[in-house]
């Protein structure tokens, strides 16, 4: 597998004020890959998380609110997808969330993780309001992402973001990535690229399958849920190929 890492013409990192706070976007989201079959391995998650850990990196209420924003995001895309798939929480997802958060670095990773998952970070500083704040500066990109309708796409699909960054939005309706696993942690320092910052709020979710493939389009375009894999018997449910399952835990740790 070929890694491209792209930076997407930034020097620095996005800043944005709001309301004597600050909030910033990691440049190159998740990295964009050329297609290979890394996606079909099984990998095992939240290596170096401890069995015995009872705190969570997430509130139940954090995390049902992510994960019902990502699903209407996904719902609502234009133009239209046949082949997007509900998106649940992955348990597996979350602890390798937690453990790359709770090392406080404004950086993706590890780098052994990565090969397998898409990851999007946001990071607050200041008074904190709600963790949709942060997730809703992902889905804000969409603004300056066309869709490769599919003429544009012999042989591969342009990239088409007129922005700075559009690749956590594309990661967050990228079709085939339907699970989710999120952590949010307060850090008293965050390493930064030659800078540490105070007192900061770093959310990470980790996505499978991983997307933002170099050269292909986040969906299949047609009317919702008229290419949703076997897999799903048909089921479609708020534009969603929807399976009837929501998460993959049964209880909180």
């Amino acid at each position: 597998m070929i890694f491209l890492h792209l930076h997407l013409c930034f020097t620095s990192l996005l800043l944005w004020t709001v309301h004597s706070s600050s909030s910033f976007l990691l440049p190159n989201a998740t990295e964009l890959l050329l297609p290979s079959r890394a996606n079909e391995v099984n990998f095992r998650f939240g290596v170096g998380v401890p069995r015995s850990r009872r705190k969570r990196y997430i509130s139940p209420g954090d995390m049902s609110a992510i994960l019902d924003y990502h699903n209407q995001a996904r719902s609502q895309v234009f133009p239209p997808a046949a082949n997007m798939e509900y998106m649940m929480w992955d348990e597996g997802l979350a602890r390798s969330a937690e453990a790359w958060a709770s090392q406080c670095i404004w950086d993706h990773g590890p780098s052994h993780v990565l090969r397998y998952i898409g990851q999007n970070l946001a990071l607050h500083s200041g008074r904190y309001r709600s963790i949709i704040s942060l997730v809703q500066s992902w889905y804000n990109e969409r603004h300056y992402y066309s869709f490769p309708y599919p003429q544009e796409c012999y042989p591969r699909c342009p990239n088409k973001c007129s922005g700075s960054i559009c690749g956590h939005y594309t990661q967050m309706v990228w079709a085939s990535s339907n699970r989710i696993g999120c952590a949010v942690n307060t850090c008293r320092n965050v390493k930064m690229p030659g800078s540490t910052t105070r007192m900061a709020v770093l959310l990470v979710c980790n996505y499978s399958i991983k997307g933002n493939w170099i050269g292909e389009a986040p969906y299949k375009l047609g009317a919702p849920c008229s290419a949703c894999p076997p897999s799903y018997g048909g089921v479609c449910s708020n534009k969603l190929c929807f399976s009837g399952i929501k998460s993959n835990s049964l209880r909180w740790l």
